[in-house]
């Protein structure tokens, strides 16, 4: 069966519910579709809000063909072939066809540019949507060939007509005899997001009964069990994107890859899921190999630049990379370690041989007197102690076991001594 979310998406501007700003009588989405006239625009909001329902609204009334494309699934190749479809469509001087872009701001530059000329020519008319801010993540030539639109939150009033209206008008719930006590849990699970609302209110009515009382309790104790399988945010995101991580950092490069195309699968951020490799080349790999740190943060650069469906493989190349290099947390326990002791220790004073002496006074104060150039001395290394008088001694990084940081514990101990001699 089509799903509620899709079989209550309204087709006419008089059904479409929120965005009273945009979409009221005064408002210029409803100008603009009285006129009969469509610019290329871009709808800027949260998810679940009708940008996708927007666009197909206008599509329909306006009686214009309709392409969609999904930026993250999409490449250069795909957009080339709307546009073409685009010019086999138009006759004589009728307006181009519409080509919708859900998550645009995942296209990469070159993506954007592809969409230029057709957007000046008006062999399309474009509407794009977006959940990020689209003057970070739209090229200045596209955007200033189209108009932003900043779609709103749904309100708990929204919400709640919206609950109204599929329990009144659609095929299957009207068939039911369905109350509503409360709408207070239903609009929770939502978080303001349209279809969340219809996927919980879905689940609640098909695992009861014809007779159906909505409580606030009847919807805690169903949707908490079985909301993860429509909401990519849940749970189960957190879930995986957790496997993903420990994949790698237990030198697993299948289940990796594995978890890598669920994500990808699932609709997925590329960028999160490069921003969280960075994270692991620092936090498990760190100076075991320095260069997976570079390596994380090329792929983050190059997706960017990049864009999906060739993006994939560049993801691909760099968690096996990161799987199979070898593991260090020393970098990580480091910090920890020393953030633990400014919190117990305080601001303990600099020592003088440290200060910065710019004024006279200062130079005769001792600061940085006793300072030790270490340019000046052998393998341009000294043993000059930095840390505060109170803490002198202290060790808080400690070499891991691999063969990278042991050149760093071989010249640490040539440099400190018993510092960093080895203990039983």
């Amino acid at each position: 069966m089509v799903p509620l979310a899709e079989r209550m998406r309204p087709v006419t501007l008089e059904d479409y519910i929120g965005q009273q700003h945009l979409t009221g009588p005064n408002g210029p989405l409803k100008k603009m579709l009285d006129s009969g006239r469509l610019a290329s625009c871009i709808f800027w909001g949260p998810p679940g809000v009708g940008k996708t329902t927007l666009a197909q609204i206008f599509t329909h009334s306006l009686q214009r063909p309709f392409q969609a494309l999904s930026a993250i699934q999409s490449g250069v190749k795909d957009v080339r072939e709307a546009i073409e479809k685009a010019k086999s469509q138009r006759f004589f001087n009728q307006p181009g066809p519409v080509l919708f872009i859900d998550e645009i701001h995942r296209f990469s530059k070159s993506q954007q540019d592809s969409l230029l000329g057709a957007v000046e020519k008006g062999i399309i008319t474009l509407i794009g949507a977006t959940t990020e801010n689209p003057s970070f993540e739209v090229i200045p030539a596209l955007l200033s060939r189209c108009q932003v639109y900043v779609l709103q939150p749904l309100s708990k009033d929204d919400l709640v007509r919206m609950v109204d209206f599929a329990i009144k008008k659609d095929e299957y719930l009207k068939t039911k005899n369905i109350t509503v006590s409360s709408y207070d849990a239903l609009i929770q699970f939502s978080g303001g997001d349209g279809r969340k609302l219809y996927n919980a209110l879905e689940i609640v009515t098909s695992m009861s009964g014809d007779t159906v009382d909505i409580t606030d309790e009847l919807v805690k104790e169903i949707i908490q069990e079985n909301l993860t399988m429509y909401d990519k945010n849940g749970e189960l995101h957190y879930d995986i994107i957790s496997a993903f991580i420990k994949s790698m950092r237990t030198s697993d490069p299948n289940a990796a890859v594995y978890y890598l195309a669920r994500m990808i699968e699932g609709g997925e951020d590329p960028l999160f899921i490069c921003r969280r490799m960075i994270i692991l080349a620092a936090e498990d790999i760190g100076l075991a190999n320095p260069n997976a740190l570079l390596m994380a943060n090329t792929c983050f650069q190059a997706l960017h630049q990049i864009g999906m469906p060739e993006g994939r493989i560049i993801m691909s190349q760099t968690a096996i990379y990161l799987a199979c290099s070898p593991k260090s947390n020393s970098a990580y326990t480091a910090i920890e370690e020393a953030l633990q002791l400014v919190r117990k220790t305080g601001n303990l004073p600099v020592p003088l041989h440290l200060r910065n002496a710019p004024t006279k006074l200062m130079k005769e104060l001792g600061y940085g007197k006793e300072y030790l150039y270490a340019h000046h001395y052998e393998k341009n290394t000294v043993a000059l102690e930095c840390m505060p008088q109170d803490i002198v001694g202290t060790t808080l990084y400690h070499p891991g076991n691999n063969s990278g940081e042991q050149k760093y514990n071989e010249m640490l101990k040539q440099v400190w001594g018993e510092k960093y001699e080895k203990k039983p």
